[in-house]
Order: structure tokens, then sequence, then C-alpha cells
């Protein structure tokens, strides 16, 4: 199975929803990971993935490929859970 990986800000209005998004797939047992751009561990994430907006998620396979990415825009949470079970 992929993970799922959520990139956030303290100010940033669409990031709630993410984190929701991210909640609901962690009960459905999946692999979620938080980033917070406001410390340095998540700038240093973010730059390793090139993150320039808030939200952004990210669906990485197995080999920790990049499958899917938004950002600035929250997906429905179908949206997500198709391409995880795709995997």
């Amino acid at each position: 199975m992929g993970r799922v990986k959520i990139f956030t800000k303290r100010d940033c209005p669409r990031c709630p929803q993410a984190k929701a998004i991210g909640e609901l797939l962690k009960v459905r047992g999946v692999q979620v990971e938080y980033f917070d751009l406001d410390t340095a561990d998540g700038l240093a994430e973010a730059a390793f993935y090139n993150i320039q907006a808030t939200p952004t998620i990210l669906v990485e396979d197995p080999e920790e490929r990049i499958i899917a990415r938004w950002a600035g825009d929250v997906p429905q949470l179908k949206e997500v859970e198709g391409l995880i079970s795709g995997i």
C-alpha cells in the first residue's frame, strides 16, 4: 500500500480540510504523514519535494514514487482512496 504526505501551514485556510482527509484516510488504514511548513523539519521535507503551495497532498506508491499531487487544493476523499486502492 502507498502512503500520503500532507504539507500544511498554520495560516492556510484550506489546510484544516486537508488534515481532515488525512485523518479519515488513517482510520481506513492508510499511512499518512504530516509536515508543518512552519517548522524547520517541515520546510526541509517541503524543499525535497519542491512544495510551493499549501496544502499540498502527495500520494506515493510503495517504492516512494509520487503517483498523484495536489497543490493548493484538496481532493475528494474518494479520489485519493481510489488511487491508493489501485497501488
